[in-house]
């Protein structure tokens, strides 16, 4: 977990990461293709995908764009209101 951050934070990216690496693979992508199609690094997308690291919105644009889909469809559902006391 990075430092200072509160846990429905820490299950809400790694939530993401799978949703990445589900499509990823839904898609038929290694992710070096996916990194290559995203214009990013390998290992940033190993690290999204396993939930070590917050992603860049740049980052997740660019994935969602390599992957054509629209970027909500990468949000796990309740991430909107994760830490409202919703």
């Amino acid at each position: 977990m990075l430092a200072d951050q509160p846990q429905w934070i820490s299950t809400a990216r790694q939530a993401l990461g799978r949703r990445i690496a589900g499509a990823r693979v839904d898609a038929s992508l290694t992710q070096e293709k996916l990194a290559e199609r995203a214009g990013i690094d390998r290992s940033t997308i190993q690290r999204i995908e396993l939930g070590q690291n917050d992603a860049r919105f740049s980052h997740l644009l660019l994935i969602a764009s390599a992957l054509e889909l629209p970027l909500r469809e990468l949000i796990p559902e309740g991430c909107e209101a994760a830490g409202r006391g919703d």
